[in-house]
């Protein structure tokens, strides 16, 4: 049984693939063309965090593939009323296809995963957000080709996003270039994790230093989900960390903007850069629905074989 719980749970060879498949799926989306490969499957939806994006991507992807989605949050289901995970995942995998979680702790999700007989995806957890950043690598690709070998910064937050592109630097292959605030780094075993696959990471403490020679430019909001109360500290604390058209600038002159949204101009993005020529912010996107369903598509074809 194959799960998708991280970026590092694919091969190189099997995101070409699924790349590949996701350029024919929106492809085919574009011109009208059924593709109906999950004719009759069924998806449970768990959401244990609101979504806008995560939910319609999902829920139209499967439907457009010929399937089903049931959306299920926590607060309405036994889950919310305490019963463990093991039993809802032998329950749930007994009666759908393919379950999609968005929850916080990254625990629940590896807990899920072992007891369920149907392929788990990770929408997203408090450690990772891979359907993103798969996503986000797929839309470079669209626009520059190949990431490899290329340099990504990250400005901000030591947050799930950052931990799923120091994941990708693993299995892609690029430099990646980091400045978070003191205080606010990535997870260290995750790090160290990452860098013994081969990652190559270098951290900054001046968001215009870790912007120098970069392809793409990236970042977050500085509270999420959870962390609203946090919202003056944080203020504070990421002042300096800006993605403004002078951080930009430090990029490369083809150097391209990405962020998962949603997003608050002013903070950690300026409006000149997320409206500007160099963001692919919509894109980005619409991608979650092409490559969402490829992946669907990858994960029920191996629980086939």
């Amino acid at each position: 049984m194959r799960h998708f719980l991280s970026l590092l749970d694919l091969h190189c060879d099997e995101v070409d693939a699924l790349f590949a498949l996701a350029t024919t799926l929106k492809r085919d989306h574009y011109a009208g063309r059924p593709h109906r490969f999950l004719e009759g499957k069924t998806m449970a939806m768990i959401f244990d965090k609101a979504s806008t994006r995560t939910r319609v991507s999902f829920e139209a992807g499967i439907f457009q593939l010929g399937g089903h989605a049931l959306f299920l949050h926590a607060d309405n289901t036994q889950l919310g009323r305490g019963e463990p995970l093991a039993d809802s995942a032998k329950v749930l995998s007994r009666m759908v296809d393919l379950i999609m979680i968005r929850t916080f702790e990254h625990d629940s999700i590896i807990e899920f995963a072992k007891h369920s007989h149907v392929p788990v995806i990770n929408a997203l957890t408090d450690l990772l957000h891979p359907c993103q950043v798969l996503t986000d690598i797929f839309t470079y690709q669209e626009h520059r080709g190949s990431i490899k070998g290329k340099t990504v910064t990250w400005i901000g937050d030591g947050n799930n996003m950052l931990h799923s592109w120091i994941n990708g630097a693993a299995l892609f292959g690029y430099h990646l270039q980091v400045a978070s605030p003191i205080g606010y780094q990535a997870d260290e075993m995750l790090m160290r994790d990452a860098i013994g696959q081969g990652a190559k990471i270098t951290f900054m403490a001046d968001p215009l230093d870790a912007a120098l020679g970069a392809d793409l430019i990236t970042t977050d909001v500085w509270a999420s989900m959870g962390q609203e109360q946090e919202q003056e500290i944080r203020e504070k604390a990421f002042v300096d960390y800006q993605v403004t058209a002078e951080v930009m600038a430090r990029g490369n002159d083809d150097a391209l903007f990405m962020h998962c949204l949603p997003a608050h101009r002013g903070e950690e993005v300026a409006a000149e850069v997320i409206d500007g020529s160099q963001s692919v912010v919509w894109d980005e996107a619409e991608n979650r629905l092409h490559v969402q369903k490829a992946l669907m598509v990858f994960l029920m074809q191996h629980a086939k074989d």
